[in-house]
């Protein structure tokens, strides 16, 4: 695949300066930085396609060769001679040793890794917010909107902290982002090696900080996050969003954003995992004669056929009717606990009709202790 123009990778005209070119690829190089593109396997690529062009165009005799034979004349195909740009073999590691000053000390290695003499990264501490759900949005799956409060890169200076985007090395450290004591002990002199305290670890001050961030290059506001939440979650599950916390300071990595699940009670069911319960109520005539009776699901109602004879505390189980299993395993069973309802009070002609039945064979519970127990406080109370 043909490489593209380094000026159409910066988004810049032949005629850009210095600081222009700079101030572009600093632009990208935030733009595309693998950190903040976790999820985009083609940011690394980006990444390194934007430091390549820099590195051809900041240098004047490889501007000028550029500009005169293209791509041709970085291989040394065009009377050149050697010395070229080979973007292939440039790693993450070449860029970030080669072209460090150029971030203000918002990169360093992979993942936020400090190494010794790498200037250190600034990482945007991480969120956490509440989101209350319900049970037809959990057996649904939901996208929702969420307004966070949050620390934002700093439109003005692209959230490099500097008013024009002008920075400048470190004087303390020499630009490492790191300072060396030596100490005199009775052992012998003892060297440590600590975060430069001028520049905190950055490796660069800033000339003339920007007048909306007052040179953190971040700024509090208010942002909508759309975030999806797969079905099945489950009252205290934390969900991680990457990279959409804070802002890190100074073209620093985000952190996360991590989003903690409130289920709101139900009116109708309990869940027990990936299964619902329900309590349904029988009159004693459903119970003795059979009915068909229609009862709530999520999403709907259905019905379920009464047996004739059907005893109190008979469990019925419609499968798949229960809640998916946020690990796509399958949904979960609506347990039917059946329950038969004796009448609380009772008129005089209902008392009649029942108290003759009391003595009926078809009326006499199974012969256990507990059941005749209660067969004779029924015939106390006729």
């Amino acid at each position: 695949m043909s490489k593209r123009d380094y000026y159409e990778v910066l988004g810049i005209d032949k005629s850009a300066g210095e600081g222009e070119i700079k101030k572009a690829y600093r632009k990208a190089a935030v733009k595309h930085h693998p950190d903040k593109n976790p999820n985009d396997p083609s940011a690394e690529e980006k990444f390194k396609e934007a430091a390549e062009a820099y590195e051809v165009l900041s240098n004047g005799d490889k501007k000028a060769r550029y500009d005169r034979f293209g791509h041709a004349g970085m291989s040394g195909a065009a009377g050149g001679g050697g010395g070229g740009f080979h973007g292939g073999g440039m790693n993450m590691e070449d860029i970030f040793s080669q072209f460090g000053d150029i971030f203000g000390g918002g990169f360093g290695g992979g993942g936020g890794r400090q190494r010794a003499g790498r200037r250190r990264v600034n990482r945007g501490s991480n969120l956490r917010i509440k989101m209350k759900m319900t049970l037809e949005e959990i057996a649904e799956g939901v996208e929702k909107k969420v307004k966070v409060n949050k620390d934002v890169g700093c439109g003005t200076c692209d959230g490099s902290g500097s008013k024009g985007g002008e920075m400048s090395s470190c004087s303390s450290c020499g630009g490492s982002g790191q300072v060396t004591r030596v100490q005199n002990t009775i052992l012998g002199q003892m060297q440590t090696t600590a975060t430069c305290p001028s520049c905190g670890g950055q490796g660069q001050t800033i000339k003339d900080k920007c007048g909306s961030c007052h040179g953190n290059g971040i700024l509090k506001e208010h942002e909508t996050i759309t975030l999806k939440i797969p079905a099945g979650v489950e009252d205290g599950m934390e969900l991680s969003i990457s990279g959409q916390g804070n802002a890190g300071a100074r073209n620093g990595v985000n952190g996360d954003l991590h989003v903690l699940i409130e289920e709101v009670p139900h009116d109708d069911f309990v869940r027990d995992g990936d299964n619902l319960h329900f309590d349904h109520y029988l009159s004693i005539t459903d119970a003795i004669f059979g009915a068909s009776s229609e009862i709530p699901v999520l999403g709907g109602k259905v019905k379920i056929k009464i047996e004739a004879g059907t005893q109190g505390g008979k469990l019925l189980r419609l499968r798949g009717k229960g809640i998916p299993n946020v690990n796509g395993y399958g949904p979960g069973d609506l347990m039917v606990h059946l329950n038969v309802w004796t009448p609380q009070s009772l008129n005089k002609e209902e008392k009649e009709i029942l108290g003759k039945l009391v003595d009926s064979e078809n009326f006499i519970p199974s012969p256990t202790k507990k059941d005749k127990g209660f067969f004779e406080k029924m015939k106390e109370f006729f």
